[in-house]
């Protein structure tokens, strides 16, 4: 049992000697000191592996002994562990025992070891080999009335070989149903910046950091969700850049920084981040934005002769600035007037500004127009296509940016599908397949029938979490690739496979060789990843291999034409694909190879926005979205907890915040918590309100916390329950998890 909840005081700086500690305490009860060092001498490092948790990049050229952070060294020693799972584990525990288990639990039992079939009317888990598993998903597949009955689900742990492997076996199976992570989390982003400078990435490199002259971070965290971004903070800082912090919670990792490789992050007090602190209500950032933006305009602190030569909509989007009132944009971003002039002020006295966030943004109903707005300041500043400026979404996994590059999407360009033609002679299928939450409903209804996931937790992730469930229990067939147990493991079809994969610690061996994988991080550099490790099990294969089994199996009978088992024996043959399909990746061998990789081409980072719609960076315009609450209502966002990364939990603690042993919380401003009669530590019930219906999850602790008054924070997943499925962001079909609606009452 686990210790009761306790609430401390957050401390004030994110990372520092603690944060080692925590680390290696981690480490070395997982994978034990030996074995784990040996793998953290090389995370990051070139040749080495890169890191299975976020995305953020590391320097071109020289890099430190330790190129790691907490999170890093919690998601290595949670792949590295040492205890597995086999049949006996599965013989003792039923799915019915084990749905009743924590996601925290079912991740501390080990990893899996070998393939695992769910019968059609059994209550356990058994053994079986990998081809009769090959061929069950075959015969399943086959027995579809249409291709569109199938689902190949992505999650952005996966390798860009394995990624290009899925969406060519999806494809020649029929199908464009390729839900993955970026549904869920950066999609808005994509859309956004596409339609406004042509491309869906960022357009910055981590040397620009040093060159900005101001960083605005805005629906982000990066102490607990991006550590490592805490150092190209500090240097940031060190170089010259001010940094302004928008978001509604207090978090340390933006207040201040303990670099424990540094002096001063050892026995001093670290180095101040944030220059100005916008404690931005939920979902204010349209309303700031558009704020600044006319403080920027009435002091005509605007590059006209960019907006002249480089953008297009200036004149509708300044006309509808002028039509804005101050006051109101003012009060509904909850930042007050002098706070919002001296942001302007900030961005006034600077051309060069680099733009960061994350889902904070990026799961709203508005999150396309608030991402098109922090566009619109950094063109109003002629930020954009020069060293130290531009956007900087930063991904939260380690290649789902990767993902999207080698193909993962439901709505392919026509040109991608046409060079797959052209180079594997068959006709790829061309109508728009399923993103996550059509795939969730189309399950529901029993439109797709079998459900295949590459990695991820797609219970956990998904938001209505009883409707998810039951969308996957209406299916025929469920099968998990994954290297650890999770719920989506114990909420299957009729009948359900688990297939154990290697790990990106581990090391991969086939009958050409040792082999590796190549991964995109989130400012387009595609670099290699090899492990080190012993692999856990004899029977675990690469997702590679496991992804060209299936398709072998499945398309045997479809006038197959390629080679699976020669590109399950030698990944070089799939990046010689790779590179005749994938624009930019000419040469990927050769490129890969060189020390650090290569960066994918990005027009927008040289000025070019020829692949807009108007073939020019272009100004929008959006109005302000409409938060009418009723009496005792709040808005509720969900977040992570410092023991987590995204849907794994690895501890019950969020030292950042205040909280041990605990994760039912849900944190709220005093004068709120005071205005139900509550008081700190009180257990509550959560009810989600959404066209006329209501969603409740129970027994959460109050946590005092500074946020702004009517809105309150909750931990995913332990609150996707309250998330409707149906709610999404205009556009981009990203679930709202960060705009929820709710009432707080005293549980019974």
């Amino acid at each position: 049992m686990p210790d009761p909840l306790k609430i401390d005081k957050p401390p004030g700086y994110a990372a520092g000697i603690p944060g080692v500690v925590r680390a290696l305490r981690h480490v070395a009860a997982e994978a034990g000191l030996l074995r784990g060092a040996k793998a953290l001498l090389v995370l990051n490092q070139k040749g080495g592996i890169d890191c299975m948790s976020c995305a953020w990049p590391e320097p071109d050229g020289d890099r430190r002994t330790a190129e790691f952070c907490e999170s890093g060294a919690k998601a290595l020693a949670w792949e590295a562990v040492t205890r597995q799972l086999d049949e006996h584990f599965f013989a003792r525990h039923s799915v019915e025992d084990l749905a009743g288990r924590s996601d925290y639990w079912l991740g501390q039992q080990g990893r899996l070891s070998h393939p695992m079939v769910l019968r059609e009317g059994s209550s356990h888990y058994e053994p079986l080999s990998w081809q009769q598993a090959f061929d069950m998903i075959s015969r399943e597949l086959n027995a579809l009335a249409t291709p569109d009955e199938a689902i190949f689900y992505t999650s952005g742990r996966t390798s860009n070989e394995a990624a290009f492997l899925w969406q060519l076996c999806a494809r020649m199976f029929g199908t464009n149903n390729m839900p993955d992570c970026s549904n869920m989390c950066h999609e808005s982003s994509g859309t956004a910046l596409s339609e406004t400078i042509g491309i869906g990435k960022g357009t910055v490199t981590l040397d620009d950091f040093t060159k900005a002259q101001v960083i605005v971070i805005l629906g982000q965290n990066p102490g607990t969700n991006h550590p490592r971004m805490l150092t190209t903070l500090e240097h940031a800082k060190q170089a010259g850049a001010k940094i302004i912090a928008v978001n509604p919670l207090v978090e340390p990792g933006l207040v201040r920084f303990k670099d424990p490789q540094e002096f001063s992050g050892i026995a001093g007090h670290g180095i101040a981040l944030s220059d100005l602190y916008l404690q931005v209500r939920i979902n204010g950032d349209v309303a700031l934005l558009k704020a600044i933006a006319k403080e920027l305009l009435a002091a005509d602190a605007i590059d006209r002769d960019f907006i002249r030569e480089k953008t297009h909509g200036w004149d509708a989007f300044a006309a509808d600035l002028a039509n804005e009132n101050f006051d109101d944009l003012a009060a509904q971003s909850g930042i007050s007037r002098e706070q919002i002039r001296e942001a302007a002020a900030m961005l006034a006295s600077a051309d060069r500004v680099i733009a960061c966030w994350a889902m904070g943004l990026t799961q709203h109903k508005n999150a396309v127009a608030t991402i098109q707005e922090i566009v619109n300041v950094l063109l109003m500043r002629g930020s954009l296509g020069k060293p130290g400026a531009g956007v900087c979404p930063v991904r939260g996994h380690s290649n789902v940016q990767g993902d999207r590059t080698m193909g993962i999407w439901e709505r392919p360009p026509d040109a991608f599908l046409d060079k797959l033609a052209e180079v594997f002679h068959f006709d790829p299928p061309r109508r728009h397949g399923f993103d996550t939450v059509a795939s969730i409903q189309a399950m529901h209804a029993g439109i797709a029938k079998v459900f295949l996931a590459l990695g991820g937790n797609f219970v956990s992730a998904s938001p209505d979490t009883e409707f998810t469930a039951a969308a996957l229990r209406a299916t025929r067939l469920t099968v998990q690739i994954s290297t650890k147990l999770n719920r989506a493991h114990l909420v299957t079809g009729k009948q359900a496979l688990i297939l154990p994969c290697l790990g990106r610690s581990e090391t991969d061996r086939r009958k050409s060789g040792l082999q590796f994988v190549t991964t995109e991080n989130s400012m387009g550099v595609v670099q290699t990843s090899q492990g080190t490790l012993e692999p856990g099990s004899d029977e675990l294969l690469s997702e590679p291999a496991i992804v060209c089994g299936i398709a072998k199996a499945a398309l045997a009978s479809r006038g197959n034409t390629v080679d699976w088992s020669a590109l399950a024996d030698d990944y070089d043959g799939i990046r010689e694909f790779i590179a005749a399909c994938i624009p930019g990746c000419a040469g990927y061998n050769e490129k890969v190879r060189r020390p650090g990789g290569f960066y994918l081409p990005n027009a927008p980072r040289e000025g070019d926005f020829e692949n807009t719609p108007a073939r020019r960076a272009t100004f929008t315009v959006h109005p302000l979205p409409d938060h009418n609450l009723n009496p005792g209502e709040l808005v509720m966002m969900t977040i992570r907890s410092h023991d987590q990364f995204n849907t794994t939990v690895y501890g019950l603690d969020d030292v950042y915040r205040g909280i041990r042993s605990g994760r039912r919380v849900v944190f709220m401003n005093s004068a709120d918590i005071a205005a139900r009669g509550l008081h700190s530590g009180d257990l509550v019930d959560l009810t989600s309100h959404w066209r006329g219906e209501e969603r409740t999850v129970r027994g959460f602790s109050v946590v005092p916390f500074s946020i702004p008054p009517s809105n309150c924070a909750t931990y995913f997943p332990e609150a996707n329950p309250l998330v409707p499925v149906d709610s999404v962001a205009d556009k981009s079909n990203t679930p709202t998890s960060k705009y929820v609606v709710i009432t707080v009452r005293k549980t019974s």
